[in-house]
């Protein structure tokens, strides 16, 4: 995947993930997959970016 390029409508601050743009502040994917770990999400912080894969 070439992290130089990277995909406006995604922005990410997450620099460990191996998806991260090299030089701004997005992800390099066309698209992402959004879930939780709670059975019933109630605040931001129950949902996980599934497209995460570590550096």
């Amino acid at each position: 995947m070439d992290r130089s390029q990277y995909n406006k409508a995604i922005r990410c601050t997450v620099d460990q993930c191996a998806n991260h743009c090299d030089h701004a502040e997005y992800c390099a994917l066309d698209s992402i997959t959004v879930g939780t770990h709670e059975a019933n999400p109630t605040v931001d912080q129950c949902t996980d970016c599934k497209s995460f894969s570590r550096k």
